[in-house]
């Protein structure tokens, strides 16, 4: 998987093509296990295998961001077709876009249980952060991770104080947030991570405990991470969108079926060195759905629009998704 720096980037952007026709998909990811669907599309060809039983030949391009603010950037530039980030970009690309480019979600990549993780015995709760606390997550006020931190904070202190803790935090990926947090002795104190990258800090560092669960701000089990792509892309590749979606839901049914097959699937892919059995574990927990049908993802949005961070109001999930026969039970 092609990875790019900041300048390139932005280089990209400035040069990028636009989306050919039928036959070609290029699709951002981020870091963590939550893209396990995209690594079995990838590890099994299950795009270019729906594509053929279409009829259609799909050369698949991928690329890895952090953040969703970078995502939507190289989304709403053509850089890419296929976005992978949290509820809170899409949604903020959704409102941005309506009318124009009308960006909407695909699929949803599963429900997973996100931690708000801290180092400081004093962080109970967080009624407990104060200045002296430095919160890592993927993107300032965009990422699912701010949002929910946005709710989770509005729920305590209303509506008016939604942004109240966004003074503590600060943009850094995944990856680099988790080494800090497990080494210690850096002004990162906490991280409002993913998997695996919550667990390794549970597990390598001593005073990392969980300050906050995502489940327990949104009501319960609800999709974090999803796919998105302009409404141009979906109607001017309608075979390759299908194949796409097709695939998702093999690599959805992959996992379920076969957790072992999945975790080494990760592993290979992402190149990444965490332990086996982490990755078993996480996939294992019953917290966790692998499924392409986005889950409770509405109350975000109402909250978003609530207070002001997004202009247009959603009747309901619908109005954000495409409609597909794979999501079709949706939330």
């Amino acid at each position: 998987m092609f990875k790019l720096t900041a300048a390139t980037l932005a280089l990209s952007f400035a040069f990028a093509a636009p989306a050919y026709a039928e036959g070609r998909i290029r699709i951002a990811e981020q870091f963590g296990v939550v893209y396990l669907l995209l690594n079995v599309a990838q590890d099994q060809q299950l795009i270019e295998k729906q594509g053929k039983k279409l009829g259609v030949d799909i050369t698949v391009e991928r690329l890895q961001l952090s953040g969703g603010s970078a995502v939507n950037d190289a989304l709403l530039s053509g850089a890419i077709d296929i976005a992978g980030a949290g509820v809170g970009p899409l949604l903020t690309i959704w409102d941005r876009t309506n009318g124009r480019q009308n960006v909407k979600g695909v699929a949803s990549l599963g429900s997973f249980p996100y931690y708000l993780v801290s180092t400081n015995p004093k962080v109970k709760s967080i009624t407990d952060l104060t200045e002296k606390d430095r919160i890592a997550l993927p993107a300032v006020t965009v990422s699912v991770q701010s949002r929910i931190l946005q709710y989770a904070a509005a729920k305590q202190w209303g509506d008016k104080e939604f942004a109240r803790l966004d003074k503590f935090t600060q943009t850094l990926p995944h990856p680099d947030a988790a080494a800090a947090v497990i080494a210690g002795g850096t002004e990162i104190n906490g991280h409002f991570g993913n998997p695996p990258f919550q667990e390794q800090e549970l597990a390598g560092n001593p005073n990392a405990h969980i300050v906050l669960n995502s489940y327990d701000v949104l009501g319960g089990p609800s999709s974090a991470t999803v796919l998105y792509a302009t409404e141009k892309f979906r109607n001017e590749n309608p075979k390759t969108y299908r194949a796409f979606t097709a695939a998702l839901a093999e690599a959805a049914q992959y996992v379920a079926k076969n957790p072992e097959g999945a975790a080494d699937t990760y592993l290979r892919i992402s190149k990444s060195k965490v332990d086996r059995e982490l990755i078993l574990k996480i996939i294992k927990n019953p917290q966790v759905n692998f499924s392409v049908a986005p889950q409770n993802t509405y109350g975000l949005a109402q909250f978003l629009y609530r207070v002001g961070a997004i202009k247009k109001q959603p009747a309901s999930w619908r109005d954000y998704f495409f409609e597909d026969p794979v999501i079709v039970h949706g939330s």
